[in-house]
């Protein structure tokens, strides 16, 4: 089984104390390709490509500017340690053991606009750049969904060799996959809360609640999908009525 995730906007690009596995992003050689391309762009063209504030486009053309190879422990930080959002805050993947980061490097990949697909411990550079994001890669390739969606749907297909992808990702990220290509089965969990005598999706807890899942699988070392219906953090619980065969949903009250 392989769980994927979503990238986060906010980085951590404070040093970590000690470095013991790192990896190399497996599609290294694409990455360098959009950064070539995003150096040529002005600071107010990310600007508007990325929909951000003129402070943040000066940012991320100085990002691309800086990007270079070869990635070290020094210039680059692993993935999982790197990104900060509600997911991560759920995952906490910087208090894990690591016998633990070495079971998520086997199962969980992260999705990124522009390094594709990630394992944990896989080294990166700061970069913003969304899989949604208004870039035009080539006059052929209009944007980054039609840039990577083959590359990533057949690398999953091959680090799944048949078995079960837990999508954890979000809707932005999990369109870069054929997910009717897989061989095997996609299961997609929603979380939900009461709110007003309804269950709803509420983004905040719902991103939160991915990373709880993620480690989750991770500490339970659980590779029989069923199990996970047993995920119980932050009172969450499998809900039988609101499930469906491929889309399952946890609430809590």
């Amino acid at each position: 089984m392989i769980v994927i995730l979503s990238p986060a906007k906010t980085l951590d690009l404070s040093p970590e104390d000690q470095v013991n596995l790192a990896t190399s992003p497996v599609f290294l050689q694409e990455a360098e390709q959009l950064v070539n391309k995003l150096k040529r762009l002005s600071s107010k063209k990310i600007g508007t490509m990325m929909n951000v504030s003129p402070a943040l486009a000066d940012l991320n053309h100085q990002r691309f500017q800086e990007w270079s190879l070869p990635f070290t422990n020094t210039n680059s930080k692993r993935a999982a340690l790197c990104f900060q959002g509600e997911a991560y805050r759920g995952w906490e993947p910087s208090s894990l053991k690591e016998d633990d980061l070495s079971f998520a490097q086997e199962h969980v990949r992260i999705l990124s606009g522009l390094y594709g697909l990630l394992k944990p411990l896989d080294l990166i550079q700061p970069y913003r750049l969304e899989m949604g994001s208004k870039f035009e890669v080539s006059p052929k390739i209009k944007n980054l969904y039609a840039f990577w969606k083959e590359k990533l749907t057949k690398q999953l297909i091959a680090d799944l060799d048949g078995d079960v992808l837990l999508n954890l990702a979000s809707t932005e990220y999990a369109k870069a996959i054929d997910m009717k290509m897989m061989e095997g089965k996609v299961i997609t969990p929603v979380f939900k809360d009461l709110k007003n005598g309804q269950l709803k999706v509420i983004m905040t807890y719902a991103k939160k609640a991915r990373g709880l899942m993620t480690r989750y699988v991770i500490q339970n070392r659980i590779i029989d999908v069923n199990e996970i219906k047993l995920f119980d953090l932050e009172g969450y619980s499998f809900n039988v009525n609101e499930s469906t065969d491929t889309t399952w949903v946890f609430s809590r009250n």
